[in-house]
């Protein structure tokens, strides 16, 4: 019987265990942590035969055949080079995946923002128009969960990032989806080149290559690098990258994809310029694998938003509270804050990213009547707003003292907006943002 190891007891983690534990391999997952959830977890995965080891570093030897890698873990991490130098098989999750669902049809989307909204528009495009096309990766199911169920999907819809393509070197979707691309996770990444050539790698490999072309960073690249790629552009015809008749746009209010009228874009309920942008990134993508345009326009109109991405949590004393605790850097931060009415009480923090704040600052500057700071990252933000004499601040280190000033201050300042859109990852405070955004949904609802 042939031995696997898994890193990592997240969802992608337990999934691949339980695909590999039914391909007949002895399977165990090590994770660093030991938390009661993950005990738990242990307990439950060992009546399925699955070993689990809490409290683990993993080091690899040859009695191990195949290493599963959870995305969290750095691909450069000491143990996987020593693995690879063994010559033992090192993969992603979405790797294994891919080897069992690649005789279905894949859209990968891919890019630094914007990744989430566009993968669960371009899921209820597919679903309503009677596809079983599961949203997988960072929202919806791991990868290796949807070979558990009873039956395989029509279409993969994956949201991929950075991590999941560096450890799956043979995912080649027929649509390639590229969002944004800014400075992100160069803690891992290195450099800004290192970064743009692992995300390359997915849309080279996608049989069409769908890009949003009012990023600048894409839009620099543009034609030379992506010559037969199919462009957006909210901006109209005119500023469209490519041939028309292949790009999807705006003109006179309507998304126009591929020659064709095909939705007010109205239609959709999300706020900001970004949206609309994903909004045609979906269009695009549905026109390729010939969805109809009658089924666009329904799963637009219907489609609820994003949870944790400007997601209006209730309207409190007239002042919406809204979450964005997905923008966990500057760039989506500065764009949370632009979609909402000004003034508006910030709340920001957490662990920070490596990045240029100048976009969000100015944002803050022009919307934000005042800040509240949490977490890690409080003080230097403090620091880095009184340098721009923004002095607006308060540092109120917990998400509870946080809302509850939020609410004082909104009356206080006629503020129509509490916004929470940290700039931060959220592991100083929780387990991941979703955790973050959930509190603060629980606080807002709490409010009396």
């Amino acid at each position: 019987m042939s031995n696997a190891h898994i890193i990592g007891l997240g969802r992608s983690g337990i999934a691949a265990a339980r695909l590999l534990k039914r391909e007949g391999y002895s399977v165990t997952i090590s994770d660093r942590d030991s938390s009661p959830t993950l005990q738990q977890q242990q307990h439950s995965l060992a009546a399925e035969g699955i070993k689990v080891e809490l409290s683990h570093s993993f080091v690899p030897t040859t009695s191990c055949q195949l290493i599963i890698v959870s995305p969290g873990v750095p691909w450069d991490a000491p143990a996987l080079i020593r693995a690879r130098e063994l010559g033992i098989e090192t993969i992603g999750e979405f790797e294994l995946a891919w080897r069992h669902l690649q005789s279905q049809p894949w859209v990968g989307i891919t890019g630094t923002n914007g990744k989430t909204t566009t993968t669960a528009l371009i899921a209820a495009i597919f679903q309503t128009a009677g596809f079983y096309a599961p949203a997988c990766g960072n929202i919806g199911y791991a990868a290796c969960e949807l070979l558990l169920g009873k039956k395989l999907p029509d279409w993969v819809i994956a949201e991929i990032s950075s991590y999941q393509i560096e450890s799956s070197p043979s995912i080649a979707p027929k649509i390639g989806v590229w969002t944004t691309f800014t400075p992100d996770h160069l803690s891992r990444h290195k450099t800004l080149e290192n970064y743009y050539n692992i995300k390359a790698d997915l849309l080279k490999k996608s049989e069409f290559q769908v890009f949003n072309g009012d990023d600048p960073y894409l839009r620099q690249k543009g034609l030379e690098s992506w010559a037969k790629g199919y462009w957006t552009s909210v901006k109209g015809k005119d500023e469209l990258l490519g041939d028309p008749v292949r790009g999807t746009y705006i003109e006179d209010g309507w998304a126009i994809a591929l020659g064709e009228q095909i939705l007010p874009v109205t239609s959709l309920k999300m706020v900001g310029s970004h949206n609309q942008q994903n909004l045609l990134m979906a269009v695009a993508a549905a026109r390729l694998a010939g969805i109809e345009k009658d089924a666009i326009a329904i799963a637009i109109a219907n489609f609820p938003g994003v949870p944790h991405r400007l997601e209006q949590i209730r309207t409190w004393a007239g002042i919406d509270f809204i979450n964005d605790s997905k923008a966990t850097n500057y760039d989506a931060a500065e764009v949370g804050l632009a979609a909402v009415v000004a003034p508006a009480i910030l709340i920001a923090g957490g662990e920070a990213k490596e990045g240029d704040d100048l976009g969000w600052i100015k944002t803050i500057q022009a919307k934000a009547a005042a800040v509240l700071l949490i977490g890690n990252a409080a003080e230097a933000f403090a620091k880095r707003l009184e340098q721009v004499n923004y002095n607006n601040w308060e540092i109120v280190e917990t998400m509870e003292r946080a809302v509850s000033r939020a609410a004082e201050l909104a009356k206080n300042y006629s503020a129509k907006v509490v916004l929470l859109s940290p700039a931060c990852a959220s592991f100083d405070q929780y387990q991941n943002f979703e955790q973050r955004g959930d509190d603060f949904r629980q606080l807002c609802l709490d409010l009396p």
